[in-house]
């Protein structure tokens, strides 16, 4: 099994209550760490790009003979899961947003896990109507969620009812972002403004996302304080009416 879908297996059967912010990397350093450590002892054995099986599990003689003399080329070795663009969320709600000047952007890479707020994220972001991209955005002199916030108060406020982003802080396993790396290989940013572009307009000739985006999809988590807030409206309105 890949790494992710044991990830989602673990969550979806509650094996784990706390599954953190980040359960596939959380789950891909736990195998590795494991492998690296005790070595053949390991429960665990790679057989491919992310996939892992339990030892014990024999593999047919065939399969293990191609194995042993076909090694895991270099690159298939490390699990890197960013290149430029590290996360993304596409289509999110804007009134499960709670907006002020310092609003909460609100995503979890799967139901579960813990939620990543990405007000501090910077990148590209596209503002709908319905489904119609009405605006293309950038966050990077300030981050992504005061750039959101500003277009609520300007000559947009009442056009955008969704939005979607392509974030380039790395998300650690706690949840927090991280710096920008220090530099971009040059042959990777051109695959990964063609993946941007193929993930937000969805162009019918185009049948796979783009090679290049290989980020993490976040899912919107509403914010709390919206609920918050529904509730307290309502009893006031229920008291005024005592």
């Amino acid at each position: 099994m890949h790494y992710k879908d044991i990830a989602e297996e673990i969550v979806s059967r509650g094996l784990r209550v706390n599954v953190g912010a980040t359960p596939p990397a959380t789950v891909s350093t736990n195998l590795t760490t494991s492998i690296a450590k005790d070595g053949d002892r390991s429960p665990f054995q790679k057989v491919g790009r992310g996939e892992y099986i339990l030892r014990h599990k024999r593999q047919t003689p065939e399969k293990d003979k191609q194995e042993r003399s076909e090694p895991l080329k270099p690159d298939q070795e490390s699990e890197d899961q960013y290149d430029i663009v590290s996360s993304f969320g596409m289509f999110w709600r804007r009134d499960f947003v709670d907006w002020n000047s310092r609003p909460k952007l609100l995503g979890m890479q799967q139901i579960g896990a813990e939620a990543v707020d990405f007000y501090q994220q910077i990148g590209i972001y596209l503002l709908y109507d319905g489904r119609e991209i009405i605006y293309v955005g950038r966050s990077t002199d300030r981050p992504l969620g005061k750039r959101l916030y500003e277009h609520t108060a300007d000559r947009l406020s009442t056009r955008w009812d969704r939005f979607s982003w392509f974030g380039l802080l790395p998300v650690s396993e706690q949840g927090e972002l991280r710096g920008l790396p220090e530099g971009y290989i040059s042959s990777k940013i051109v695959p990964a403004l063609e993946a941007i572009l193929i993930e937000a307009l969805e162009p019918r000739q185009n049948r796979k996302r783009g090679d290049d985006l290989s980020a993490v999809e976040y899912l919107q988590k509403e914010d709390p304080e919206i609920d918050r807030k529904k509730k307290k409206a309502l009893l006031e309105s229920a008291l005024s009416k005592v």
